[in-house]
């Protein structure tokens, strides 16, 4: 590994040696687990949270398959930590002394009671842990009992809660947000109002998984009945890089990020960090694969700072925001056209048939002539009327095979107009009549 780069972190305060922590799940329920995490590399874990006590069920968990592909999404109806908190506390301790350099995070939720949260903080500091993350996200179990995403769907909740734990705590907080609300923002602006640290995002989404149909039982089923649970794996990532987006560009909130939500590879991390995040963590991908996939975090991470130029996560961080703008303030005026590498073609016709069917019909089929296994053989060969394309970028999409079809730039780029300053110039009420003459004064053809 390059020694000139830098993957250490510093997230509100709780410091590690790089930005890959585990969240907390199943990965992070024990000392044993937590303590080989740290021997395979990972910087830093939010323990299992703890609290009330619970039970937990069978057939727990459950998860969506896609085109061969394992658990492109993963549901849980697992609740927090079974063991007794004083268990959990003794462990957090003794990992601690045993990992000085990592980041050790506990993840508490306990009744809302002043008195309570007060006394489970001093208990937790007692670890000398580094810090505490609040969940106010789970989305099932918990919520019922008045706990997890029922604080933090409501930001008068979530800035009570907060301010008790600010009171105790001696250790940086995170306050962690559910994403079962309508606008994240507003109790991202009450954990910053209670005094956090900093915030971590995205908890698991509301989800039911499917239905058997020949049972008619939910998936997974506990001795025929099931519920809602907390969805989560790579199907979630792009809902998390919204609202990670949308905390790191509100100016109310200004608090380091910990991002959480699908992330599996190095690139997955990077994003998050290119849109805000200081720390990353990971839970779904460690459940499918195990602990050493951040060998491969690890090493392509520091490969494409150095490939980039880059010897700190800081060069890195919210490098991307500044690309984050409203549809009003878009370039209509940029136009780009699909256009098929002939060579790289294999006459699926699937961007064919999306066009066709579902798009703006401007690709032709055209009998060609090409070689197969040694003999000449006919077959048809998609070509795109460029003149037609109005560049939706539905057939890059759906075409298999990597850069056979690219998105080719057609205007000039020396002009730019927005929608917002469209409807500044042209009369309001605006007519079909004066979009058509824009568009033909602009050279865009119309469809």
């Amino acid at each position: 590994m390059n020694n000139m780069i830098s993957l250490a972190t510093n997230c509100g305060g709780i410091k590690s040696p790089n930005p890959f922590w585990l969240a907390s799940a199943p990965p992070t329920n024990s000392a044993y687990q937590v303590c080989k995490a740290f021997e395979a590399g990972w910087g830093g874990a939010v323990w299992k949270t703890i609290g009330e006590p619970v039970m937990n069920v069978c057939n727990r968990y459950g998860a969506v398959d896609y085109n061969a592909q394992k658990i492109l999404g993963l549901n849980n109806i697992e609740l927090i930590s079974d063991r007794p908190i004083e268990v959990n506390l003794r462990e957090i301790a003794e990992t601690k002394k045993l990992w000085p350099d990592r980041a050790v995070i506990a993840s508490l939720m306990v009744e809302s009671k002043r008195e309570t949260w007060h006394d489970m903080v001093k208990r937790t500091i007692d670890t000398g842990c580094d810090g505490i993350e609040l969940n106010y996200g789970c989305p099932h179990g918990m919520s019922e009992r008045g706990m997890g995403s029922a604080v933090g769907q409501v930001p008068e909740y979530c800035q009570m809660i907060t301010e008790w734990v600010m009171e105790a705590s001696t250790i940086p907080v995170l306050v962690k947000l559910t994403p079962n609300v309508a606008d994240v923002r507003f109790p991202g602006r009450a954990a910053k109002r209670a005094g956090a640290n900093g915030i971590s995002l995205i908890n698991t989404i509301n989800t039911i998984m499917g239905v058997d149909l020949d049972t008619f039982e939910l998936k997974p089923s506990v001795g025929g009945k099931g519920g809602h649970g907390g969805y989560a794996g790579p199907a979630v990532k792009p809902i998390a890089l919204n609202m990670v987006s949308q905390i790191a560009t509100d100016p109310e909130i200004n608090l380091p990020i910990s991002g959480i939500g699908g992330i599996s590879t190095w690139r997955d991390a990077l994003e998050f960090i290119l849109l805000g995040s200081t720390s990353v963590q990971v839970c779904t991908a460690v459940m499918h694969y195990g602990f050493r996939i951040i060998d491969d975090m690890m090493e392509g991470m520091v490969n494409w700072m150095e490939e980039k130029g880059f010897t700190s996560l800081d060069q890195v961080r919210g490098k991307s925001l500044k690309r984050i703008d409203d549809f009003g303030n878009l370039n209509l005026l940029f136009k780009a056209v699909a256009r098929i590498d002939e060579s790289k073609c294999i006459q699926c016709n699937l961007c064919y048939i999306a066009c066709e069917d579902t798009a703006h019909q401007c690709i032709d089929l055209m009998p060609t002539t090409v070689r197969v296994n040694g003999s000449m053989e006919v077959k048809n060969q998609p070509k795109v009327r460029e003149s037609d394309c109005v560049g939706c970028r539905l057939c890059y999409i759906v075409c298999p095979v990597d850069l056979c079809i690219s998105m080719v730039r057609r205007d000039d780029g020396k002009e730019s107009k927005t929608w917002n300053q469209l409807v500044k110039e042209l009369p309001q009420p605006m007519t079909w009549e004066d979009l058509r003459a824009f568009q033909k004064k602009h050279g865009i053809e119309i469809h």
